[in-house]
């Protein structure tokens, strides 16, 4: 009996088929693989482009360069002659308008009735007022004869120190327009200056004006209103005119304001002052010069 084989260990169209189903199982894997790969590159794409897209953008602050402060013409408002009848008016305008100034007292004043020893007072507890030295006797009006005595002006005004203002060596010489302030020097009638300097000897400081507000001296009216006062002043700073740049100490008399219609111009001329950004009221205490000789005064007594 025979038996019935194959040398080839199978048949043949069998074994290829398997081939044929291996090797697209193999394409498969490596599509699905291929597919894969671009499915996360496509998404890490998609995820970094989301990010790209989503990024809160930065917010570029701008460059400020700070403007330069520019710095204000002082004016040093000052008053002669107090206390008198206009002086309580002057003050109570000073005070309602909150502004500074300086008074330059006659020592004598001070006792010549109740109604200027009232306002003495008034000045003494008044804020933002500054009290300054006038004499003692404003020369009794004889100014001549009060210059020709160099020891005599100093006493007169020594007296007037001793009596109202034992602090204050801040002095304004009686009918004179003198500057005696460390280096600074100058003198109207040179026939004073033996005088003045005496003053300067002695220990005082000597503060004349740049601006004056004239009045009639017979009726005591103010010859300029305060319009053509402002204009004064713009023009001075305009023109460098003044001792100090930048500076201007402006001289009035208080017993021109007893009248309401001088009053109200004081009172216009200082809301005029204080709506022009450029200028600042000051009292003479920080006039630069005096500044300057209070430091170095300051420093040479500390070194004895």
């Amino acid at each position: 009996m025979e038996t019935s084989s194959s040398d080839d260990g199978g048949d043949p169209a069998a074994a290829s088929n398997l081939r044929i189903v291996l090797f697209s199982v193999f394409l498969s894997i490596i599509f699905l693989l291929i597919a894969i790969n671009n499915a996360k590159h496509r998404g890490t794409t998609d995820l970094v482009v989301s990010k790209k897209l989503w990024q809160p953008k930065k917010v570029v602050q701008p460059v400020v360069i700070a403007k330069p402060v520019k710095k204000k013409k002082k004016i040093y408002l000052t008053f002669d002659d107090g206390p008198n009848k206009g002086t309580q008016n002057v003050l109570d305008i000073l005070q309602q308008e909150n502004v500074p100034a300086t008074f330059f007292i006659v020592g004598e004043h001070v006792f010549m009735s109740k109604e200027q020893a009232a306002t003495w007072d008034s000045l003494l507890q008044a804020k933002n007022i500054e009290l300054c030295n006038h004499s003692y006797t404003h020369a009794n009006g004889h100014y001549q004869k009060f210059y020709k005595n160099p020891g005599g002006v100093v006493k007169d005004i020594e007296r007037a120190k001793e009596k109202i203002l034992p602090d204050n060596y801040i002095v304004r010489a009686p009918g004179r327009n003198c500057w005696r302030i460390d280096s600074l020097h100058f003198t109207d009638i040179k026939k004073s200056k033996a005088a003045i300097d005496s003053l300067q000897t002695a220990g005082f400081i000597v503060m004349g004006w740049d601006l004056e507000w004239h009045y009639d001296p017979k009726t005591f009216i103010l010859k300029t209103s305060a319009d053509e006062m402002l204009k004064q002043v713009d023009s001075l700073f305009a023109k460098n005119k003044t001792r100090l740049l930048d500076n201007l100490v402006l001289r009035a008399h208080d017993q021109v304001y007893k009248t309401s219609a001088d009053s109200q111009q004081l009172r216009e001329f200082v809301q005029k002052l204080k709506q022009k950004d450029e200028y600042e009221l000051s009292m003479v205490n920080s006039y630069p010069a005096i500044k300057t000789f209070d430091s170095l005064k300051k420093k040479s007594d500390s070194m004895h």
